[in-house]
Order: structure tokens, then C-alpha cells, then sequence
């Protein structure tokens, strides 16, 4: 309790002290958000035109792109299809980009929260993510699981998302082993003085969000809330339904508060608080999971000549969850804390060198410590059994440098970067009913420095035609969860593995980008990947496995994506085919040739829209996953799935708006697990109605 309160008193002190800047910067100037985005003219007594004022700008983003992104492989979501999902969820909108997974099919309101974990280009195989998520600017993965909090990023409050492909080195950091996810915040202008929206689905959940921006000067505020609840579905299959199942309810709501002022002409400070909660119960009655988090950033972005980018985070996390008996519907194991902190920062410094060349330099460090504490009990007497303690420290120092030079039709870039990553404090303790020992493992401190890179070119090779190439390579860390936790679903046990070494990636990508003007957008990427010492859960015997390091993972495919508008008709889509598979040697050979575990070699996505008049918007959706395996022994197949889903939003009066979403239109069966027989089913035919208004 007391750890759990100094986190959230650190997270709270942050954004408080970076709140009481804001009304201080704001006091500098008068102007509204609105005159800031036109520079207006003054006369003078003669009548002649003065000199205009430079407005202070306030965009509440980072810096400006680097001219490095036009050599990777990388797709931008627009604010439109954010508040146009069918779901309503995160992870539904990611769904569109191609190569993106969630480690299971599951969406975020009937999957454990432990399992959400996100990857790009088929490089999954475990729970934890190998894609770097970053909410303006902040890593937003669990401290301890290194999985997505994805019931907390409702997309409604953002502008904007970019997803770029291929190992990140340089700026983005650690953790960026198979790409990057930049979530933008929504500004003032996106959202409006006030925008809500409440619904229903033909379960009688419900779903509503809402938020309040204002201007303050010259920046502004925004506070934002969002409530999802519900009854939920049947995740177990009508034959497999047992007295104890219970349907998939779940109950969330996130708040945040983001300010954003000028401190100068040029230099902009931003602050970020959210709160969020997340309860689920899962498969049986009594099988309740909850993920809460309270989180604080400071940022300080500097445009002037010399460039800059200042931030620092905190983030306070909590995880518990019950396991009940798959045999005897019992409690057998309470998950009951599981306490983490992650913290961090990073400087960034871009030097004047002129229009053609950029150069990035700068430092960055995350820590994360957390300790899981949980009960076991005997299913037959329901005696407590063992208390267990397991825990650690991770941490990362890198330094970076980056540059661009641009000459006439040709970008060249490259990057370097460091990282010390340090692993000690590991521990995993079991005690029996009496105190007494029954297993002790203490991790190794151990600490080491790795240089990655990336490099990359694009050429303008005629009007709307550009070439790219890049070549890459990228480092993450295993989790405290992968190190120290061991866990259990019935019957199978998956042991840690304190000894687990950092995952590389090194990759390549060539690929075409055509655009022959503003309303048609093809790319087209082909790609090399090889993640070096993939961590994944190996099996040792039929209801034993361990994490283990294998020897690699390689993929190889193609990723194509598309944009089009023709009048008030739109249409997207992308496709993905990734042939990934383990390569096994040693005590894991195996395995070699065998596909990871839940990756599919096809994917695709989908949009059909129209826009008849002012404030109508329909689209239908279709979406695919093609076959794949539960584990490693590639014994259990998921098969392929394929949805289609409806958004429909009709005007009504001034400002109010009719919505109609349909999940699953066709009501496809979705495997989201096949442990033996043993099976989880995703999402069915799920209608909403509902109301939007926005001022």
C-alpha cells in the first residue's frame, strides 16, 4: 500500500507542478487559440499596412519529422478513421495498418489484460510487446508485463497515430525491436469546446466518452473521460459451457487531463495526467482481473534555431488476477498485487546546420521495477498452498545520433546508438502455509552496452514515384515478467527464466511509395527480419514449458498498403504475407522450420466509405487472419477469420448525430485459443446505437 501510494504521489506531484506552469505562460499573452492560427494586420494612422506580429504557434506535438522518414516503411492513421472505428477501440483501428498483431485475436474487453502485447511484421510469439508504443513521446507498456494498456488509449482523444515499421534505433530507443507506434493527442481544435458521444449494443453494454477543451491564452487545456461497461459474451464455445462459465463482463474508465502553453515564441511546454481502471472477469465466475494505472509526463519542445525535445514520465501500475480451476471451479491462485514504477526521460538536441542536413543528438533512460505478490491454493481443500514474491529492476541508458542530409531528389540517413541495459534486483521467493522455503531463485546483476543502427535513402525517381531502402537493427530487454514470474493455464505450467538474454533484431526493407496527387497513396515494401535470442515459451513436455531464449526468428514478406478518394467515395486497404519461422538448433532444433506460436503468413484489411453530404459518414469494413498455431509444437490450429463490420453516422439537428456500428456483421466464429481442445472464441455480431454531439 505504501509503495502504491509514493507512486502515484510522484505521478501526481509531476503533473501538478507542470499544471502550475501553465496559467504563469499563459499570463504572457491574451491572444485566443483561434487568432494564434491567423496572423493578422494592423494599420497604422496613415492607413498603410504595419508589419505583422509573429503569432506564437501552439501544436501541442513534438518536433517536426525528420526527412529520415521517408526511407522506412511507415503508415500515418488520420483523426477520420480514429472516430470512425466500428469497435470503438484502439486496437481496432490498428487492426487497419498492415502487420500489425495483438499476441492473440482477442480484443481488449475479453482478453487477460497480461496478454495484450503488440508487433509488427509477424515477430511476435509471446505476450509481451515488441513494438515500441509511444504516447506523445512516452513508452506506454506496462513497467512489469510489457503489455499494451490498450482499454486506456481511446482513440477519440487522439489526432493522430504513425506506425513505422523495421527496427528502431537512433531517437526512438529501446524496445523498438519490429517498429514504432507514435500515438498523437488530440488539440483543442480537433476536439472542439465540447464532443461526446454515448451508446448501447444489443447486449446492453454501453460505451461513453466525452471531453472538454479550453483555451488558456495562448495554449490551451483538455480534460477527457471515457466509461465502457458491459455483460459481455460468452468466450467458451456452447458445447464446453460448464455451471461455473461465465461471460467475458467488463468494467473501465480512463480520465485524462493534458495542458499545453507557450513559454516563449519558440519554446512550448506540455503536461500529460491519466487515470485509469480496468476490471474484466474471464472464462469462469470469480476469474476477475484488474489493470490500473496512473501516469504523469512533462514535456518542453523547443523550435528555434537550435531544436529540442525535454521530457520526463512517470508511471504508477497495478495488476492482479484470480485463476479458477478449469476442473473444479475453484480459486487456486490470487494474483492479488502486482506493484510497478516505471520512469524516464529524454533529451533530444537538433543543431542549425541549414535546410538540406539534419542532425539529431541526445540521451534517454527508462527504469522499471515492480514485485508480484500471490497466493496458491489447493483446488481440493482450498488450504492456502504457498506464497510466492517475485520481482526485479530493468533499466536502459542510451545515447543516440542521427543524420539526414538531403540532395535534390535523394534522402541519405543514418544512426547510432548505444545502450546500456543493466538487469539486477531479480528475485522469485516461495514460501509454504508456514513460512518454511519451498523455491528461491535470485537473478544475476548483469549490465552491457549495444550498439544498433539504421540507414536508409529515398529517391524521388519522377513526380509521386519514391524508391526507399533501409537496413536496420534494435534491441529490447526481457520483461521482469518474462525473468522472474512463472504462471499457469490449466494444465500447462510456463516457468521463467531468470537468465534470459536481450532480444536483437537486424533487418532489411526496399520499398515504392507512388502518389500522383493528394488523394491516392500505394506502398509497397518488401522485407528481410531476423530477431536474434527471440524469447518465447518453449515446450519441455506435455504440460511444461519454459522461456527461452531460441536461437532466432526470421520473416520474410511483403506489406502493401493503399489510400483513395474519389468525390465523397473512399476506400483503403493493406495486406500483409509474412512467411516467419523459428530457426532451432541445439536443445531446440526441434523446433526449427516451425511456424511462432499465434502468427498468421496472411492478413488484410479493408474500407469502403462514402460521405453523401455534410456530416453523414458510412463505411464498411473487412478484415482477415489467416490460419494459425497456439505454441510452438504447432499442434492446436486457430483457424482463419473473416469479419466485416459497419460505422454509419447520420446528421440530425445542429451539432448532433445519429451512430449505428456493427462488429462482425456476418457473426464469423473467431478462435482466439485452442489449448487442447479447449477453445476461446473472439467477438460475435455486435450492434451499437448510439448518439454523438460535438461544439
Amino acid at each position: 500500500m505504501t509503495k502504491s501510494y509514493l507512486r502515484f504521489s510522484a505521478a501526481s506531484s509531476l503533473f501538478a507542478h507542470a499544471a502550475l506552469l501553465v496559467p504563469a505562460a499563459n499570463a504572457h499573452s491574451t491572444e485566443g487559440q483561434s487568432e494564434i492560427r491567423e496572423a493578422s494586420q494592423e494599420r497604422d494612422d496613415d492607413g498603410v499596412d504595419a508589419a505583422p506580429e509573429m503569432p506564437i504557434i501552439v501544436t501541442g506535438s513534438g518536433l517536426r519529422d525528420a526527412p529520415s522518414i521517408r526511407a522506412y516503411a511507415s503508415d500515418i492513421v488520420e483523426r477520420d478513421a480514429l472516430t470512425s472505428a466500428p469497435a470503438g477501440t484502439i486496437e481496432d483501428v490498428l487492426g487497419t495498418v498492415g502487420g500489425f498483431q495483438q499476441f492473440r485475436r482477442s480484443d481488449s474487453r475479453s482478453a487477460n489484460p497480461s496478454a495484450q502485447g503488440a508487433t509488427l511484421r509477424s515477430l511476435g510469439g509471446n505476450a509481451s510487446s515488441r513494438t515500441l508504443v509511444l504516447l506523445d513521446g512516452v513508452p506506454i507498456a506496462d513497467p512489469f508485463f510489457g503489455f499494451i494498456p490498450f482499454n486506456a488509449l481511446a482513440p477519440e482523444r487522439l489526432g493522430a497515430i504513425r506506425v513505422t515499421r523495421g527496427g528502431g534505433s537512433g531517437p526512438f530507443g529501446a524496445g523498438a525491436l519490429t517498429g514504432t507506434i507514435e500515438l498523437q493527442s488530440a488539440d483543442a481544435v480537433q476536439l472542439g469546446q465540447f464532443s461526446g458521444q454515448a451508446l448501447v449494443n444489443d447486449r446492453g453494454e454501453t460505451q461513453a466518452n466525452a471531453s472538454l477543451a479550453h483555451e488558456l491564452g495562448s495554449g490551451f487545456a483538455v480534460v477527457s473521460g471515457r466509461w465502457d461497461r458491459g455483460q459481455g459474451f460468452f468466450t467458451t464455445p456452447d458445447e464446453q459451457r460448464v455451471p461455473a462459465t461465465a461471460r467475458a463482463s467488463f468494467d473501465n474508465w480512463s480520465i485524462g487531463l493534458r495542458a499545453v502553453a507557450p513559454l516563449s515564441d519558440t519554446v512550448e511546454l506540455q503536461a500529460r495526467g491519466l487515470v485509469y481502471d480496468d476490471r474484466r472477469t474471464l472464462r469462469f465466475d470469480g476469474a476477475d482481473s484488474t489493470n490500473e494505472g496512473q501516469d504523469a509526463s512533462i514535456r518542453i519542445v523547443g523550435r528555434g534555431d537550435w531544436e529540442f525535445d525535454a521530457l520526463a514520465y512517470v508511471q504508477a501500475r497495478n495488476f492482479s488476477n484470480i485463476i479458477i480451476s478449469s476442473t473444479r471451479f475453484v480459486q487456486v491462485l490470487d494474483q492479488r498485487n502486482t506493484p510497478s514504477t516505471g520512469l524516464g526521460g529524454k533529451f533530444e538536441l537538433r543543431p542549425p546546420l541549414g535546410d538540406d542536413q539534419t542532425l539529431r543528438l541526445g540521451v534517454d533512460f527508462r527504469r522499471a521495477d515492480g514485485e508480484l505478490q500471490e497466493e496458491a491454493f489447493s483446488a481440493f481443500s482450498g488450504a492456502l498452498r504457498e506464497r510466492r514474491r517475485a520481482g526485479g529492476t530493468n533499466s536502459d541508458l542510451g545515447l543516440f545520433a542521427e543524420y539526414d542530409r538531403q540532395m535534390d531528389s535523394v534522402t541519405l540517413t543514418g544512426g547510432l546508438r548505444a545502450d546500456r541495459t543493466d538487469i539486477s534486483g531479480g528475485f522469485f521467493r516461495a514460501v509454504d502455509a508456514n513460512g518454511a522455503l519451498v523455491s528461491e531463485t535470485i537473478g544475476a546483476d548483469r549490465g552491457d552496452w549495444t550498439v544498433s543502427w539504421r540507414a536508409g535513402a529515398a529517391f524521388a525517381a519522377s513526380e509521386g514515384v519514391t524508391l526507399r531502402a533501409a537496413t536496420y537493427s534494435s534491441l529490447r530487454l526481457p520483461t521482469l515478467n518474462e525473468l522472474y514470474r512463472p504462471f499457469v493455464v490449466f494444465p500447462v505450467v510456463t516457468q521463467a527464466n531468470a537468465d534470459l538474454e536481450n532480444e536483437q533484431l537486424e533487418g532489411v526493407e526496399v520499398g515504392i511509395d507512388y502518389s500522383p496527387d493528394q488523394s491516392i497513396k500505394f506502398s509497397l515494401t518488401a522485407f528481410n527480419n531476423r530477431v536474434k535470442d527471440a524469447i518465447a515459451n518453449v515446450t519441455l513436455q506435455p504440460n511444461l514449458r519454459q522461456r527461452q531464449n531460441l536461437p532466432a526468428i526470421d520473416a520474410q514478406g511483403i506489406e502493401a498498403s493503399f489510400t483513395a478518394a474519389w468525390g465523397t467515395l473512399r476506400a483503403s486497404g493493406s495486406a500483409t504475407f509474412a512467411d516467419a519461422t523459428i530457426d532451432g538448433e541445439g536443445a531446440s532444433s526441434a523446433l526449427d522450420g516451425n511456424r511462432p506460436p499465434q502468427v498468421a503468413r496472411w492478413t488484410a484489411a479493408g474500407l469502403l466509405g462514402w460521405r453523401p453530404a455534410f456530416g453523414w459518414d458510412l463505411a464498411l469494413s473487412l478484415r482477415h487472419a489467416g490460419a494459425q498455431f497456439e505454441d510452438d509444437q504447432e499442434t492446436d490450429r486457430l483457424p482463419p477469420a473473416t469479419t466485416l463490420s459497419f460505422f454509419g453516422q447520420v446528421p440530425l439537428a445542429r451539432n448532433l448525430s445519429l451512430i449505428i456500428r456493427g462488429e462482425n456483421l456476418t457473426d464469423e466464429e473467431i478462435v482466439t485459443r485452442n489449448a487442447g481442445g479447449a477453445i476461446d472464441l473472439g467477438v460475435p455480431r455486435t450492434i451499437w446505437l448510439g448518439f454523438r454531439y460535438g461544439i
